[in-house]
This record gives structure tokens, C-alpha cells and sequence, in this order.
């Protein structure tokens, strides 16, 4: 399956089903409707990320991180069901496959644990790529400082929005927190790649 084929169609309308108003016509409804529930296990029933997310925003949603990031919101989806659905003893892939549709609003169709590896796999290559790129960038002498904080602004910004969609609140001092975190890190980078270069000219 490829990262497109996650569908973005709108749900047809379901017509009312006419009923004769008897007792037992609603009781054998609501008795169906029981059973339907108990057999989703309550994990996957409360499971919230997502929700700001429907069928029909998923081009808007893979849109924007095709724009912005590597992954698709595909790889996007399972990485983050990989992550909150990890036991001692590894991912349960069978579990986020088989209930794909009612944990992520704009999946449609179930997926083999197989395709969930997949998924999973592809998200961890590219942010490992990524992640080498943008280290090499900030290493090579390539940007200012100045401009290495815009980059680091912009990229903080995209992540606090993807953190928001699924579903997590963060408080303005987090936010804060967490951008003089980044900026702490990538001055130290530069600091070590410029000790690193003086290195290099002096031994040649």
C-alpha cells in the first residue's frame, strides 16, 4: 500500500431505518448496539488523538505535511499509535492494524501488522534522515546563527501544531521551555563544529 493510499472520501448519508415502534423491535436494537460496543476493547474505544482530524480533511492534513516534513500522515498516524501502544513486550501491531479506522478519524481501512511495521519503519528512517541533514546544515558553516533560529523557530512551530492535532495541550511556559531547550542545543552544536573546524586548520 502507498503513502496515497489512505482514502479522503466523505461517508454516503444513511437513510433512517423505519421501524413499527414496537417494544421489542427497540430492545433488540439497543441489545445489538451493546454487543457492537463490548466487542471494541476500551482502549481503542477512549483512544482521543486525532479527533480534530476527519475524513474529509485528510488531503489538507497530508498536505501540509508534505509541505513542511518528510512523512505523510500515514506514517504520521502509526508512528504516534506505535508509541502509545507499546507494552513490555513490543508494539501491538495487530491491535493498532485491526482498528485502524476507529483510532485516526481519516484512516479508512484496517491495515496487516505487516503494513503497520511498514508505516512505523518509514517514519523512523526519515526522521533519522532528516535528522542528519539538518545536523550537517548546522555544522558545515552554512547558516548565520540568525539564521539557524529561524529555522529551528519555523521547525518548532510545525512540531507544536502537529502535538496540538493529536490531541496534546501545551501551556505557553511548555512551549517556552521547550524552544529555549532547542535553541540551547543548536547553540552548543555550533560551538562544537566551530572548536571542531579551528581543529582541522591548525593540524593542516
Amino acid at each position: 500500500m502507498t503513502d496515497d493510499s489512505v482514502g479522503n472520501g466523505e461517508s454516503s448519508a444513511v437513510p433512517p431505518i423505519e421501524s413499527d415502534d414496537t417494544p421489542d423491535d427497540d430492545n433488540a436494537n439497543a441489545e445489538s448496539e451493546t454487543e457492537q460496543e463490548g466487542e471494541m476493547p476500551d482502549d481503542i474505544r477512549q483512544y482521543d488523538r486525532f479527533k480534530k482530524i476527519d475524513g474529509s480533511e485528510y488531503e489538507r492534513a497530508n498536505e501540509f505535511l508534505r509541505d513542511r516534513t518528510y512523512i505523510t500522515a500515514r506514517e504520521w498516524a502509526i508512528a504516534r499509535l506505535c508509541s502509545d501502544f507499546r507494552t513490555e513486550t513490543g508494539v501491538e501491531m495487530t491491535k493498532i492494524g485491526e482498528n485502524l479506522p476507529d483510532l485516526v478519524p481519516f484512516m479508512e481501512d484496517t491495515y496487516t501488522p505487516q503494513a503497520v511495521n511498514q508505516a512505523r519503519s518509514a517514519f523512523e528512517e526519515k526522521i533519522r534522515t532528516a535528522g542528519a541533514t539538518f545536523l550537517y546544515g548546522a555544522m558545515c558553516d552554512f547558516f548565520t546563527a540568525e539564521e539557524l533560529d529561524d529555522i529551528m523557530y519555523e521547525s518548532t512551530e510545525v512540531a507544536k501544531f502537529l502535538l496540538e492535532v493529536e490531541g496534546v495541550d501545551l501551556s505557553v511556559e511548555q512551549e517556552l521551555e521547550a524552544e529555549e531547550r532547542v535553541s540551547n542545543m543548536m547553540r552548543e552544536v555550533r560551538e562544537a563544529s566551530a572548536e571542531l573546524r579551528a581543529d582541522e586548520r591548525e593540524e593542516e
